[in-house]
């Protein structure tokens, strides 16, 4: 029988096939995912409706996909019995040899050489888990075939890899401590051709109409940290125990739509059709977080009416889920500037891409501890962070970006001001 694409849901009517979680010859259970798709940056998994034997693809990874079109063939478990197939036969298909899709070619033992679903290629059908779960599993380097899911119908979860590394945690010797880690990070194999497909493909589009449409230009200035660290020490505590991690970033989004209140212009839009610049009066703070496959950018929204706090639990929840590969279409939507940060991998400086179709982002570096002098010419400590800006040069002149830059410092430099709320009245 064939399977065609159902409903993916918000409206949608085409996605692209990112990848297969089932090969021809698989047996699947109802509920197993059959297929990763992706759509505006959301990826999602396609669940199987049917209980049988797949016996065909008919799409390619990469390729777009239209509700309605047939991807897959299979026979169901209720003909296969109806034809009279026993028990035996049902094990000796699964057992014959597989027809995978030709693979593009991987040196024996590296990550690429494994299935897509995270383990070692197996004659078995792939165990039922979410694609952030197979992505997990492949780092760990865990079958997932020899893990007992406790989700409903056998599905397995984060937990269960969390219990599975817990067990062998005794066994296993000490990881060696590194100032980064890039496991996180797709490093690619030497010698190999990869397709760009699914959300690595939508970057590069959306980084090449960045490029193309924006003269960006570029503005740094350095920022003393001091009285923020101190700040940040002080509340990091109590705040954990509440429940809520306060990280750095989450003073730099207030600092920024602080400051977009002191310079309309940087929090716009330029409609190039109408030749309007559309200033808004929202402050949806865009967060650029490295996920799995690929950077994007959820936003926190109404950044302006949230203190410190509550801007963090958003920080948190939205990079949690975009890492998952959870990420919701409305919360990568409405961004009206963009922060991102390399401080935690450990640069310095970056002179960062502008998110179109916004005028404005603000690259953050890493903390670094340098001495000073202070107003009386005396040396001090300080804790010193560089922060890049990239401006639409079209909307944003460079006095004006100079002027953008100061407000923020100013409010980075007198941390405790925004902890205080915001004059609503005149």
């Amino acid at each position: 029988m064939d399977f065609p694409l159902p409903p993916v849901g918000e409206g949608l009517f085409e996605v692209e096939l990112v990848r297969w979680l089932v090969r021809p010859g698989d047996a699947v259970s109802r509920g197993q995912g059959l297929a990763e798709v992706m759509s505006d940056k959301a990826s999602m998994e396609v669940p199987a409706p049917f209980a049988g034997t797949v016996t065909a693809l008919s799409a390619t990874p990469g390729t777009k996909i239209k509700v309605g079109q047939v991807v897959l063939s299979y026979e169901p478990v209720g003909e296969l019995a109806a034809a009279g197939a026993s028990a035996g036969r049902t094990s000796r298909e699964r057992e014959r040899p597989e027809v995978t899709l030709a693979p593009v070619a991987h040196a024996p033992g590296s990550p690429k050489a494994q299935g897509s679903n995270g383990h070692a290629p197996s004659n078995g059908p792939l165990p039922p888990a979410a694609p952030s779960v197979r992505m997990m599993a492949r780092k760990l380097g865990i079958d997932l075939a020899r893990v007992r899911g406790s989700g409903p119908g056998g599905r397995i979860l984060v937990e269960d890899l969390a219990a599975l590394v817990r067990t062998k945690g005794n066994d296993a010797p000490a990881p060696v401590p590194t100032k980064t880690d890039i496991s996180k990070f797709d490093l690619g194999v030497a010698g190999t051709r990869v397709k760009l497909v699914g959300l690595r493909r939508r970057i590069a589009e959306h980084m090449v109409e960045s490029k193309h449409k924006i003269p960006h230009y570029s503005y740094i200035d350095e920022c003393d940290m001091t009285d923020l660290v101190r700040l940040r020490n002080q509340l990091r505590e109590p705040l954990a125990a509440a429940g809520v991690k306060l990280t750095y970033l989450a003073f730099f989004v207030k600092a920024v739509a602080r400051a977009l209140k002191e310079v309309p212009i940087v929090n716009s839009t330029y409609d190039e059709a109408a030749g309007e610049v559309i200033l808004h009066d929202r402050y949806h703070i865009g967060v650029a977080v490295a996920a799995p496959n690929g950077l994007i950018v959820p936003v926190v929204k109404d950044a302006d009416k949230k203190d410190v706090t509550a801007i963090a639990a958003d920080i948190a929840r939205l990079g949690a889920d975009a890492k998952a590969g959870k990420s919701k279409i409305d919360d990568l939507k409405g961004g009206t500037f963009t922060v991102t940060s390399v401080g935690g991998i450990g640069g310095l400086v970056s002179t960062p891409i502008i998110n179109y179709p916004e005028v404005g982002i603000m690259g953050v570096g890493k903390v670094v501890k340098r001495p000073v002098y202070d107003a009386n010419g005396q040396l001090r400590p300080a804790d010193i962070i560089f922060l890049s800006f990239s401006f639409d040069h079209r909307i944003v002149d460079g006095g004006v970006g100079a002027a953008f830059g100061n407000a923020v410092l100013r409010y980075l430099q007198a941390p405790a001001l925004l902890l205080l709320p915001e004059k609503t009245g005149g």
